[in-house]
């Protein structure tokens, strides 16, 4: 990226188109190097694949439980969640307004 990118707003990200493609349930809001920012409006409930890169949320609104590996956290609006490559883990009971910010950065493991 050769210059810095304007602000998105949560209305903003949450009007991105998200990809279509199996495993991919949220939208890119931009990439640079090894850090790729997203944002999920509607998290899946349940586990996810675990992921090939180091990962970190920041929860837009709305509250949820958290589970890495055999741990759950509830969690809300404005915590600051890590998912290490590779760690089983994944959102549950998602509120109806649940979003993340999500970014992966770093090498693929």
């Amino acid at each position: 990226m050769d210059r810095t990118p304007p602000p998105v707003s949560l209305v903003a990200a949450s009007a991105l188109p998200t990809p279509l493609s199996p495993g991919r349930r949220s939208a890119e809001v931009f990439v640079n190097n090894d850090l790729e920012v997203r944002f999920a409006a509607h998290p899946s409930d349940g586990p996810q694949v675990p992921h090939l890169r180091d990962e970190l949320y920041v929860v837009a609104a709305g509250t949820a439980g958290f589970r890495v590996e055999d741990r759950l956290t509830q969690i809300g609006a404005g915590d600051l969640l890590f998912a290490a490559a590779h760690a089983p883990h994944g959102f549950e009971a998602p509120s109806a307004d649940f979003c993340v910010w999500v970014l992966f950065y770093g090498p693929e493991r």
